[in-house]
């Protein structure tokens, strides 16, 4: 099985490192073409208004100077044109993407790409209690769980243009209570918070920041499975038509 790994903190995030680790539990033909500078929150952006410059670190170790999406298409019209992966695991991720963070996140996006080119496509994230600072995040929790997770993930009959969304919970490995395959679900709006500063001559500028969002709990989500310690799988696909407005606005132009 040739595997390709991505993610969206870069090529020498510590969770791309626990990622090649389990990747090789499955196969020795496992290939990296990753960001080489971290791209949070870029989504499925792609680069068109630049050259996009890739790097090669050794025989199947690449870096792109791009997004994540950029990532997998260099792999695939590129690095691996002549031989494409059979797989693409994405991660693991250094926080949650759970709920909506799935449309802002890179490392979901990536996996998004490779579901549209139809090749199985797996996104991993590692939660995490907010770290004391200069505290560095543990995956212990990604590398204990994930062979367990992704075995059964690999030969799923799923559907088309399907990627799988796993994360991992801010518990110790032996905390943890298992799996537990659940939809996608939705906080309350209000996260995004703005930090307005001043530069020395005088002249806002701002950071973009994510505060604690209100969350009405609806049940049998990620959300609220993460928050009880499971490891949460979640099934997307890319056909984001809304079928039951799809027959509604057929009636309102009848």
């Amino acid at each position: 099985m040739r595997i390709l790994l991505t993610n969206d903190d870069g090529y020498h995030a510590p969770g791309l490192k626990v990622l090649e680790t389990l990747a090789a539990r499955f196969s020795d033909d496992v290939w990296i073409v990753a960001p080489a500078e971290e791209q949070s929150g870029t989504s499925r952006a792609l680069t068109l208004t630049r050259p996009i410059r890739m790097r090669r670190f050794g025989e199947r170790r690449f870096t792109v100077a791009g997004t994540p999406t950029d990532s997998v298409l260099m792999a695939l019209g590129e690095v691996m044109a002549e031989a494409r992966p059979d797989l693409i695991l994405s991660g693991v991720n250094r926080g949650a993407n759970l709920g909506e963070d799935v449309l802002y996140s890179g490392t979901v996006a990536a996996a998004a790409e490779g579901a549209l080119a139809g090749i199985r496509s797996i996104a991993l994230s590692q939660l995490y209690p907010a770290p004391a600072p200069g505290e560095k995040v543990s995956f212990a929790t990604a590398e204990a769980w994930g062979e367990r997770v992704l075995r059964p993930l690999i030969d799923a009959p799923l559907p088309p243009r399907t990627l799988v969304n796993v994360n991992f919970p801010p518990v110790p490995p032996e905390a943890v209570r298992g799996v537990r395959v659940v939809r996608q679900g939705l906080r309350d709006y209000g996260r995004v918070k703005l930090d307005k500063r001043i530069d020395p001559r005088g002249f806002p500028y701002y950071w973009i920041g994510l505060g604690r969002m209100p969350h009405t709990p609806t049940g049998g989500t990620d959300l609220e499975a993460a928050a009880d310690g499971f490891v949460t799988v979640t099934p997307l696909h890319l056909d984001l038509t809304h079928d039951t407005s799809l027959a509604l606005l057929c009636d309102a132009y009848a």
